[in-house]
């Protein structure tokens, strides 16, 4: 396990709000993360947890217009020889990290990418903003960027507009434009999402050899738990806004403790021991005007733990090494029989 001292990136107490019919309401509700150098850091949880909320505040590209974030984002790779908080970054400074030392792997690549402009063109335009290079030297980078991330034909790919493109190629130019300038972290929302099996292992094998490669650390944002299971060091699980469960990817597989992880790994098929009955979790996730804000949010989903199981104030608990849970209602939760 990494030392402390080795940190890239700390998040501390950050909410992330958005303006709802003139109320502010937290998607991200005060989470607390430290991803380390050189790892895999998986963020898993259902659609809506706030997964992808927290990734686009780590780079702030939310609409300043209905979005306020408070709490600290810190910043190790900038190579100021000093935390940066990346909520206090300001014009260039803030464009020097973003798309410099972060870069972004977005979950929809063809919306992600401009229409209108060729795949060499866009590849280009952030060695503008991050590199010294000329003219004639970006694209040859381009060029080799192409065909790093499995190009077949790095010059025609070059020339061609993203809707020429199929998914798994689309995906592939997006990860050339967010690994161009070498970034210390490369955050990859969703990077198999709407892809074939046979392509989604194909890109997962491309990040983790770009990774090795880089030396980068990988935040990797998905619901998928077989690609956590593959890809990741250690995992965070989200739930309602907030981190409910952070541990080694092998303890969190092999000794589960928050109800709701629980829930999620008993709703693989085959992980409920044999029955052919698939496990289904109580109840939805709450919208975002009707989540509760106070007590375990997660106790909605389960009525039938006593009351007294879930503290008022939820607080993480440490049952091992690196290994966090949220609120005390994991020593008696059983499921629903």
């Amino acid at each position: 396990m990494p030392k402390v001292s080795e940190a890239l990136l700390e998040i501390k107490n950050l909410h992330t709000s958005f303006r709802i019919e003139g109320q502010y309401y937290a998607a991200v509700d005060g989470v607390d993360l430290t991803v380390f150098k050189d790892e895999v850091f998986a963020v898993v949880g259902e659609s809506g947890c706030g997964k992808t909320a927290m990734a686009l505040s780590m780079v702030r590209l939310h609409n300043i217009n209905y979005t306020r974030m408070d709490g600290e984002i810190l910043f190790h790779g900038s190579g100021s020889g000093r935390p940066q908080d990346i909520l206090k970054l300001k014009g260039a400074e803030l464009n020097k990290v973003r798309g410099g030392h972060i870069g972004m792997i977005f979950q929809d690549p063809l919306s992600a990418l401009n229409p209108l402009h060729r795949i060499g063109q866009q590849i280009e335009e952030t060695l503008v903003y991050h590199t010294d290079l000329d003219k004639e030297r970006r694209k040859a980078r381009a060029m080799e960027l192409l065909e790093n991330v499995g190009m077949t034909d790095p010059a025609l790919t070059y020339t061609q507009f993203p809707h020429e493109l199929s998914g798994g190629m689309r995906q592939r130019a997006m990860i050339a434009i967010a690994i161009s300038a070498k970034p210390d972290l490369l955050i990859a929302d969703e990077p198999t999402t709407a892809l074939d099996v046979t392509i989604q292992a194909q890109i997962l094998d491309l990040i983790r050899a770009l990774k090795k490669e880089m030396k980068s650390s990988i935040i990797l944002i998905t619901h998928d738990l077989g690609v956590v299971a593959e890809m990741a060091d250690r995992v965070a699980v989200m739930y309602a806004g907030q981190v409910v469960e952070t541990a080694p990817v092998t303890e969190l597989f092999g000794n589960p403790r928050h109800p709701y992880t629980r829930s999620l790994l008993h709703s693989i098929p085959g992980a409920a021991g044999g029955e052919n009955r698939l496990h289904t979790i109580h109840g939805a996730v709450p919208d975002l005007r009707g989540l509760p804000r106070d007590g375990c949010r997660f106790s909605r989903r389960t009525p039938w733990m006593p009351g007294d199981a879930h503290e008022a104030v939820p607080t993480y608990h440490e049952v091992g090494p690196g290994h966090y849970v949220l609120c005390t209602c994991y020593k008696t939760f059983r499921f629903e029989e």
